[in-house]
């Protein structure tokens, strides 16, 4: 199966993601994206260094304090480890009061999480990015993208 085929059944065709792209594991090339799904360089690169990081003597990386970019649009983190990086949106509401859905901890009063995230999951030779709309449960856009990198590995990529 091409890398494409990945993205267009495995990945956007289950339904569970909107977009994806499937990039090599250090980041600098890029081997199969949905369309108008543009990851920069910089975005890939910040991913690549989220892997990288061990982490504080707490066990806490610097993407989780500091957020995550992909495709412009900016992420909390909410996992991080050796495979996987899960992210929530982030809205800026202004100045307007929002009950309940503030995030407290995002950095600036008046942002909040949307239902809309990203996974990340690194395979040996590939990372798999991804990103799921508000109408799906992030449960099952990471079994989605998991199962398929359990796949890759499984097949020696």
């Amino acid at each position: 199966m091409s890398w494409q085929a990945y993205i267009d059944t495995s990945l956007v065709g289950t339904g569970a993601v909107d977009r994806a792209a499937i990039f090599s594991a250090t980041g600098d090339s890029v081997w199969a994206t949905s369309p108008a799904f543009n990851v920069s360089p910089t975005e890939m690169q910040a991913v690549v260094a989220a892997y990288k990081d061990p982490g504080n003597k707490e066990g806490v990386k610097k993407v989780q304090s500091e957020g995550l970019h992909i495709a412009g649009e900016r992420f909390v983190v909410l996992k991080a480890d050796d495979r996987s990086v899960y992210g929530k949106k982030v809205s800026w509401l202004g100045l307007r009061r929002v009950k309940s859905r503030v995030l407290l901890g995002c950095g600036v009063k008046g942002e909040t999480l949307r239902r809309e995230g990203v996974v990340i999951v690194k395979t040996t030779q590939a990372i798999l990015v991804t990103h799921y709309p508000e109408s799906v449960q992030p449960g099952v856009a990471a079994n989605t993208v998991e199962t398929l990198a359990d796949y890759l590995v499984k097949v020696g990529y």
